[in-house]
């Protein structure tokens, strides 16, 4: 589509848009685990690390697209190597000064990934410095690089607290680092009604033995 008809309006609508889709709907979130290259020592012949340092983990939100294990046979017997897709929100990233590269690592579930690729997938409308979506594919990261327990919701084969996520909370613009840019620039308005929640209202109906406010008029 020419650029007579999608300019900045237009590019700032698409993304709130997918904004409103990511944060305020699906719901799904990874959390993103940093390497510290200041403090973690690089092998010089090498090049890698025996013993990372991380930044504390930021949660992202994000489309997952969950992989079929890789079967390997080996000397003790089958592994499985777990792989995954996700779908990132460039501007997000760039709103939280967020810079996602090859080489980090993530958690989704109970597993922790290492970003194998980091892929501009893409642009908006032929519009080459509008990239609309950023994709990165990962692969299920050995224990010795990295030892984190990981943060929920995991397994409902659990029994920690936050095994199953049982809240989930809209942002809308509100959150820190949510910013929707046609509100910001005066275009548009807040939502009226502001961010929506679901949590837990105190009926037993569900495998966890919590209900939710979504079936009910909250």
């Amino acid at each position: 589509m020419a650029r007579l008809f999608v300019g900045q309006r237009e590019i700032d609508f698409f993304s709130d848009i997918s904004k409103e889709i990511i944060k305020d709907v699906a719901g799904q979130k990874i959390y993103y685990y940093s390497i510290r290259e200041d403090l973690t020592e690089i092998n010089e012949v090498y090049e890698e690390s025996m013993e990372k340092i991380f930044n504390a983990p930021i949660e992202i939100e994000c489309f997952v697209e969950w992989q079929p294990s890789e079967i390997k046979t080996t000397n003790f017997g089958q592994e499985q190597i777990k792989q995954i897709m996700l779908y990132m929100h460039p501007r997000d990233l760039f709103d939280r000064n967020i810079s996602f590269k090859e080489g980090d690592y993530f958690s989704y579930g109970e597993y922790f990934f290492e970003a194998t690729s980091v892929i501009y997938d893409k642009i908006a409308y032929g519009q080459v410095e509008r990239v609309t979506s950023i994709k990165v594919n990962g692969r299920q990261a050995r224990a010795e690089h990295i030892n984190f327990n990981p943060l929920g919701p995991t397994s409902e084969n659990y029994l920690e607290d936050d095994a199953i996520q049982n809240t989930f909370e809209q942002q809308r613009g509100t959150g820190e680092g949510d910013k929707r840019q046609l509100v910001e620039d005066g275009v548009l308005e807040s939502p009226i009604t502001g961010p929506k929640k679901v949590a837990p209202d105190g009926s037993k109906r569900s495998i966890n033995k919590i209900g939710t406010s979504f079936y009910g008029d909250e």
